[in-house]
Formats: C-alpha cells, sequence, structure tokens
C-alpha cells in the first residue's frame, strides 16, 4: 500500500490533550473485523468481550524521563537533551537527540541541574544525534536516580502543552515494570487494577512481555512506497510463562489479544516455524502494513493514531483497510479522541 492511503485530516482539538479522570471511563469502541459492524461503550466494558482461557499480553516496559534541560559549557546557552537508549552501562554512553542541534558539538560539555550530572559530546549520529558520556563516579543505582529527579516525562510533542507534574504517573500503565521506554504504550494506559482483577475473576489470563518503545516508533514514514520504510530496531523480552500461556490459548483456538500495537511487534518477531510463540530476547525492526498475515493474534486493543502513522498502517492490517478508515470517520464524528492520552478501540 501506499503512504497517501493513511492521510485523513485530523483537527487538532481530536487530540486529547489530557488523559481521563478515571483510566477505565475512557471511551473504547468495539470492531468486529470480519463485519465492520462498530459498537460503542467504555473501557470498563471490554471485560465482557473476553471469556475463560482467553489471553491478554501487555508491555510491562516502564517510561524513565527521558528528557532533559541543561546548559553549554561556557556560554550557558540552554539546551533539551532526549536520551534514547544507553550504549554502555559502565561508561554511561548514551544515544540521544539534542537541540538545538547547531550548537552542540563534539567535545562540548553539558551540564544538568546545578551541575549534579555532567555530559561530554564524544560523537555525531544524524542531524540532531550525539552519543555523550556522562561523567558521573557513584553508583548506577545513584546515577538513575539522579536520571529520575532531573528529568521530565517524554510526553510526545504531538500533545500541545507543558508536561505537568501529574503526566509522571498517568503516563505510565499500572503494570510498569522493565524501565527502558521513551513513550508509553499507551493502549495499556486504560487499565485499573479493578478491570484486571475482574479479567481474573473470568479467568482470563493476563500475560506480559517487555518491548521498550523509541522514538522510532513515531518517526513519520517519508516515503510514499511503504516497502522501503525503515523501522527503528526495539529490544523486546518474551518469558518461557508467556510463551506458554499464548500457546496453550492458539492451541484451545481461544482468544489472544494484543494490548498495544508495540506488544503486537514483539509476539509478530516471535514466531515459530510451528506457528506457536517463542520465549525469546531480541531486536525487532518488524513493520506490520496490508496486507499481512497475523501468526499470533486475534485480537488488539489499540488507541486511535495520528494519520500517515505506522500505528495506523498496523491496525489497518489487523483490522481490515476499509474498516479501520471507516471506523475512524466514525470517531471523529463521535467525539472520540486521538492520540497516547485518547480513547481505545478493540478490534475482534
Amino acid at each position: 500500500m501506499k503512504l497517501s492511503a493513511f492521510k485523513f485530516e485530523l483537527p487538532e482539538d481530536k487530540i486529547a490533550h489530557y488523559p481521563t479522570e478515571n483510566r477505565d471511563d475512557s471511551r473504547l469502541m468495539v470492531l468486529h473485523k470480519d463485519t465492520g459492524e462498530i459498537e460503542h461503550k467504555v473501557f470498563k466494558d471490554v471485560v465482557d468481550y473476553f471469556e475463560e482461557g482467553d489471553v491478554l499480553v501487555n508491555n510491562d516496559t516502564k517510561v524513565f524521563p527521558a528528557r532533559l534541560y541543561g546548559q553549554k559549557e561556557k556560554t550557558g546557552a540552554q539546551i533539551e537533551v532526549f536520551l534514547l537508549r544507553e550504549l554502555n552501562a559502565e561508561m554511561h554512553l548514551w544515544d540521544v537527540l539534542v537541540d538545538p542541534a547547531r550548537k552542540i558539538r563534539v567535545g562540548n560539555k553539558l551540564y544538568f541541574g546545578e551541575g549534579e550530572l555532567v555530559a561530554e559530546v564524544i560523537d555525531n549520529t544524524t542531524s540532531r544525534g550525539r552519543t555523550i558520556r556522562f561523567l558521573y563516579d557513584g553508583s548506577d543505582e545513584e546515577f538513575y536516580k539522579t536520571i529520575d529527579t532531573l528529568g521530565e516525562t517524554p510526553l510526545p510533542r504531538t500533545i500541545p502543552r507543558a508536561t505537568e507534574p501529574e503526566d509522571r504517573e498517568r503516563f505510565q500503565t499500572i503494570y510498569a515494570k522493565n524501565v527502558g521506554a521513551v513513550a508509553a504504550p499507551v493502549a495499556g494506559l486504560h487499565f485499573t487494577l479493578q478491570v484486571m482483577k475482574r479479567m481474573e475473576i473470568k479467568g482470563i489470563d493476563i500475560a506480559s512481555l517487555t518491548l521498550h518503545i523509541g522514538l522510532g516508533t513515531f518517526r513519520p514514514v517519508d516515503v510514499e512506497d511503504l516497502t522501503k520504510h525503515k523501522m527503528d530496531s526495539e529490544n523486546y523480552m518474551i518469558g518461557e510463562e508467556t510463551a506458554n500461556l499464548v500457546n496453550k490459548a492458539l492451541d484451545n483456538k481461544k482468544r489472544v489479544c494484543s494490548v498495544g500495537t508495540t506488544s503486537m511487534r514483539a509476539l509478530e518477531s516471535s514466531v515459530s516455524a510451528g506457528g506457536r510463540l517463542k520465549a525469546n530476547e531480541a531486536w525487532t525492526d518488524k513493520f506490520i502494513f496490508p496486507p499481512y498475515e497475523f501468526k499470533i493474534c486475534n485480537a488488539l486493543i489499540t488507541n486511535f493514531h495520528l494519520p500517515e502513522s505506522t500505528l495506523l498502517m498496523q491496525a489497518a492490517a489487523f483490522g481490515g483497510y476499509d474498516h479501520i478508515i471507516n471506523a475512524y470517520q466514525v470517531a471523529q464524528k463521535e467525539g472520540y479522541r486521538f492520540f497516547s492520552y485518547g480513547d481505545a478501540m478493540l478490534i475482534i
């Protein structure tokens, strides 16, 4: 398919600036992918669409405060450093984006807070990309505590407001565990302890994997021919327990629901020759767009995504292009909220 097939007008007022007061009070559109039928619910109703033996697979990655503000040595110029991923823990070596990039050169020293953190720029990687080394003598625990104190929750720039203290808790799933993401797996933001307890009582299994979401998930597609787009690699881990739960559900012809497109990418990246899920730790740059034959997932919970985004393309591959485009038109008419803090869709 072509990039232009995923272009549509989305007024800014359709993008959610804030989450709902209660996570599970978000709206839920239910799309039946075989017929295109649409139902309008609230998220806490999601339990009604699953039964004993079904499995939901969530992404338990934890967002860290990846946006740092500091000053450049000597000039004192204000700079922003966005931590993408740690390259070497022992040396505190990081892959980052900097802004304004033209002012940040190899050899520059950058100061954060009252000098609690100092970094040195050691390489240019892209126009905005740099490799930096934090000059820190304390323990790893102390280093990450300092990052946690000085850093800001990395809300996507598409949400047109400043980050607020409440975002630290709300831009995080309630089951987040493994630190490493620079963006939340937003489909999971709707889950509450109450919803998960109701699922447990009903005999629905909750399984976890970890995929550390990078900014590449949101990087714009700049080629019309989708086969030429290259996703950034992201690290994922699927344990034996999750693989066993998913395979048992598949064997029993039960529902396997991916909570979010990131979970789905990990699941579809680790398939055995027999069409079953493999426990694995690896990197994936898998790009899913129509047409695509899904091997593991037969249900998906996702948010409403931005035009021309890889997340929209993946949803269209799963729900059917025509059904998804129609559902997005209905969503706008019915006042659904889009993007990270927006409403949810269940595709079954």
